[in-house]
């Protein structure tokens, strides 16, 4: 058997993903439509208080495409805390007029390895800072899910702990060369969703994600053990971007 990789792990994470139901939006009077607006600014607010407290994050996007029309990305200390992040929108009336189009449940995580010998990874306001980390506000985001292979000489989990070490050595290089027009949280989903991490890239440039993803193919430690879930791709919504949306 071989050694399976030790991780750190910190804020859990919901990628929430909704499409308006532009009928049931228009069929709402006036004062309906600006109540759930208010409810809908009212929860931005609160979600903002807990970042600002440190004890959470939360990045609202909308998504191009069919696939959605916006997404929340929400970091929480516990799965309990995203729970009722959940139910406290569907209970609000704007949400009554949204329909759930995808949703992403994992935790953000990290190699052992990234800890220092000797010393507590959770005292290192360095590793802290990764693992509960305030979701950048870029003009672009991208979202998808993905496995490492496990088919015939293909089989990421076969291979010893120096090889795996070796090939995300190599893999982060090309990830390096992306710092400061980039930045990703990784977020760990074995046991918690369908795949085996959801991956959040932020830019404000979203040729970018075209770019890495591209350049990326061509390792091969994605050549030959990656596999990509649905791309997300969207801009970032203010209130003022939202009102535009929303406005009839």
């Amino acid at each position: 058997m071989s050694e399976a990789l030790q991780t750190l792990e910190g804020w859990y994470a919901l990628n929430d993903f909704r499409a308006i139901d532009w009928t049931a939006w228009k069929s709402l009077s006036k004062q309906e439509r600006n109540r759930a607006e208010d409810e809908l600014y009212s929860l931005l607010g609160q979600y903002q208080d807990v970042e600002d407290k440190k004890q959470g994050s939360t990045a609202f996007y909308s998504i191009v495409g069919q696939k959605a029309d916006f997404m929340f990305m929400h970091l929480r200390e516990t799965l309990e805390e995203l729970n009722e992040l959940e139910t406290a929108f569907n209970k609000s009336l704007f949400a009554s007029v949204t329909i759930p189009t995808f949703s992403y449940v994992s935790i953000v995580e990290l190699g052992s390895y990234m800890a220092k010998p000797g010393t507590d990874p959770m005292e290192d306001p360095d590793i802290i800072a990764r693992l509960k980390p305030i979701l950048p506000k870029a003009r672009h985001v991208c979202f998808y899910p993905m496995n490492k292979r496990r088919e015939g000489n293909d089989n990421w989990y076969m291979l010893s702990t120096e090889e795996r070490r070796t090939f995300m050595r190599a893999h982060g290089m090309i990830g390096r060369t992306y710092a400061g027009k980039i930045k990703q949280i990784i977020a760990g989903s074995i046991g918690l969703d369908d795949w085996e991490w959801g991956v959040t890239l932020f830019a404000e440039d979203a040729l970018q994600f075209k770019k890495i993803v591209h350049e990326m193919r061509f390792d091969e430690t994605s050549a030959r053990f990656g596999e990509f879930g649905e791309f997300y791709v969207g801009n970032l919504l203010s209130r003022d971007k939202m009102e535009a949306m929303l406005k009839l």
